[in-house]
């Protein structure tokens, strides 16, 4: 079996970030320590930090006064940090930058007065982030039929803002539909749709047609996960969407003699090597890895964290 390999796969710089931020905080002051929201949407990752004592929640109310929080690479909305700041909570935000840019362009906008067409995933927690920047002037769309729901009138400023994990194909057809209701509409001045998702996106549309089936390493609460699977089936090859190797099933490879194998953005790379481990074994597989675009995007730890460990070698 032929196992072409993707790059760029699994972990972006945004991931790498907040990761590293999770597992320094843990060095440097233990546990307790609390996480706002799974910290990447990776089942392996949030289930390591656990077995070393950290506390993932869904609600501030759920963390003891007096400690500390980190805020996930999905961003948060500014009612969660009032929330935080009124229990006393050390705050350690480890927001991806390209999601605290849309978070930025929303407060921006919203002060110019534009509604603003928010489009993306409703329950997703980047989107709910998003939201809460401006609710009175934002209007979360899924489909293009939640754009045929809307009116303004031609007066009114509008500009619409994506979610950066959407699929590229899945965004165009809904800003499509933008235009052609409100030609007016204008777009973000940069793509919202972060480089790691769009180059994950373009690597499997490139490779999925020389495979007989594409392998998708990732949790299925990973929106960008989900998305390459989709990306694959619609250009015409099979996708499974797997957490690790123990959920490979033998009959998926009957009359298969290439696998392409890739990863979200949140799927360490161990678990992309216990899948090619196995189907080395299982299938006599050989490897070609095939590099579809270089990544070297590299973002600095939350600057809350470097002033704590200042701080703390001071001491």
């Amino acid at each position: 079996m032929q196992i072409i390999l993707a790059n760029p796969r699994g972990f972006c710089a945004g991931v790498h970030m907040a990761i590293d931020t999770v597992q320094e905080l843990v060095d440097l002051i233990g546990t307790p320590l609390y996480v706002y929201h799974e910290i990447v949407h990776n089942k392996h990752v949030v289930d390591r930090f656990v077995q070393q004592g950290v506390t993932f929640v869904e609600s501030i109310d759920e963390v003891p006064p007096d400690n500390t929080v980190v805020f996930s690479a999905h961003g948060v909305s500014p009612q969660v940090r009032v929330d935080a700041e009124a229990r006393n909570l050390r705050m350690i935000d480890a927001t991806c930058p390209l999601v605290t840019k849309v978070h930025v362009e929303a407060r921006r906008y919203a002060k110019m007065g534009k509604q603003i067409l928010l489009i993306g995933h409703a329950d997703h927690q980047e989107i709910i982030g998003t939201y809460g920047e401006a609710p009175e002037v934002m209007h979360i769309v899924e489909t293009p039929e939640d754009v045929d729901k809307l009116d303004f009138p031609e007066s009114q400023g509008l500009i619409y803002l994506t979610q950066t994990t959407l699929s590229v194909d899945d965004a165009n057809v809904i800003i499509a539909a933008i235009k052609k209701k409100f030609h007016w509409c204008t777009a973000p001045p940069k793509e919202d749709i972060c480089y790691a998702t769009t180059n994950r996106q373009h690597a499997v549309r490139q490779l999925a047609p020389c495979a007989d089936l594409t392998i998708v390493v990732g949790s299925k609460n990973s929106s960008n996960s989900v998305r390459l699977t989709e990306i694959s089936i619609t250009d015409g090859t099979p996708s499974h969407l797997i957490d690790d190797a123990s959920e490979l099933r033998d009959e998926w490879f009957e009359g298969v003699d290439t696998v392409l194998i890739t990863a979200g953005a949140s799927a360490p790379e161990d678990l992309v090597k216990g899948v090619i481990e196995t189907l080395v074994e299982k299938h006599d597989g050989h490897i070609d890895e095939s590099y579809i675009i270089e990544e070297d995007m590299k973002f600095a730890l939350p600057v809350q964290l470097r002033v704590l460990k200042h701080e703390m070698s001071q001491a």
